[in-house]
């Protein structure tokens, strides 16, 4: 009961507030690079920058496995996503329908997750990864649909190579995972779509 009682709530209005979210998420993966803010006032638990909280609350549920990391999986977050969502936590991040990265942290790659399959390339994993800002960082040059000409980001708090992997994950397109960075109540979409290149 102790658990139960250290438990956050999650969404006020659960229609409105959902779909505000998903909207937000929408709008920042059909135009990668864009900063979307997510207002949800909902208190994420230790873990989970608000943006990421309000994300899983919107679309995850006992259908779709989550892989957090290990310093999440036996807390306050895995507690809070299955009080709220039902989800199902997984081990392998190859079965995840959603994941949450520490963006600095040197595993698992993104490589590891489910790229999707030529028949179903809709299935693959979605990544969150939670970034020390969304500014600030080196610049990334985007190009892609969504994008008129190119875009350009900057977060900080990536680990070494990451941009090498979403090189790597482009290229398999139409497989591929899609990635939101978060920070905060604040998010940006790189779905698989995007190329990605250093900013001049």
């Amino acid at each position: 009961m102790a658990t139960q009682n250290m438990i956050s709530p999650g969404f006020a209005d659960p229609v409105f507030q959902s779909q505000a979210a998903f909207r937000a998420l929408l709008a920042a993966l059909s135009e990668p690079g864009m900063l979307q803010g997510v207002a949800a006032d909902i208190a994420p638990p230790e873990g989970l920058a608000a943006a990421t909280a309000t994300a899983l609350l919107a679309l995850a549920d006992y259908e779709t496995p989550v892989w957090l990391p290990e310093s999440l999986r036996d807390g306050a977050a895995a507690a809070w996503l299955r009080f709220h969502c039902g989800v199902a936590l997984v081990d392998e991040p190859a079965r995840a329908a959603f994941a949450v990265l520490d963006g600095a942290a040197g595993e698992p790659k993104l490589s590891d997750f489910n790229p999707g399959t030529d028949q179903f390339p809709d299935r693959s994993t979605t990544v969150i990864a939670q970034v020390a800002d969304l500014e600030g960082g080196a610049a990334l040059n985007l190009t892609g649909p969504g994008i008129p000409g190119a875009r350009s980001i900057a977060p900080r708090g990536l680990r070494p190579g990451f941009t090498d992997e979403l090189r790597e994950n482009g290229a398999l397109y139409p497989l591929g995972v899609d990635v939101v960075l978060t920070h905060g109540d604040r998010l940006i979409g790189l779905p698989r779509s995007t190329r990605i290149g250093e900013a001049r």
